[in-house]
């Protein structure tokens, strides 16, 4: 199912908030990591399997073609019995944790913020806010 996604949709970088509906990503053929992820989920919801949304951050090697990186990127986990929780990146048709580092979980994509915070202060005073995360690889 990983694969059939990333190759039958489009990825598209996408930063305002909020998830496609399923349906939603159908009609458009393509979608963010969120939505693939929310895609994914409820196909796989329907066969009776738990699933689980995750989000993170996905580690890029140099020129490599993995899709998601240098911003936040979502996946999902499926409980597989024997196995416990899988991970399934249907961006980059990555089945298992390589190169996907966790910081949320949840069942759905509400659920699973990586930041969030309360600003108290005058609304002139806050403009913005930028995170930048860098991962290495370990030699």
């Amino acid at each position: 199912m990983t694969l059939e996604i990333k190759n039958s949709f489009t990825y598209v970088r996408r930063v305002e908030k909020g998830v496609n509906q399923p349906a939603e990503t159908l009609r458009l053929g393509s979608g963010s990591c969120r939505d693939f992820a929310v895609l994914m989920m409820d196909a796989v919801r329907s066969l009776g399997l738990a699933a689980r949304f995750v989000s993170g951050d996905i580690f890029v090697p140099h020129h490599d073609t993995t899709l998601g990186g240098g911003a936040t990127h979502a996946w999902l986990q499926i409980y597989l019995p024997g196995a416990g929780w899988v991970d399934f990146d249907p961006t980059n048709s990555i089945i298992g944790n390589r190169h996907l580092i966790r910081v949320a979980v949840g069942s759905n994509s509400d659920q699973a913020l990586p930041l969030w915070g309360t600003w108290h202060g005058a609304m002139h005073s806050f403009r913005s806010l930028d995170v930048d995360v860098s991962v290495t690889e370990d030699n």
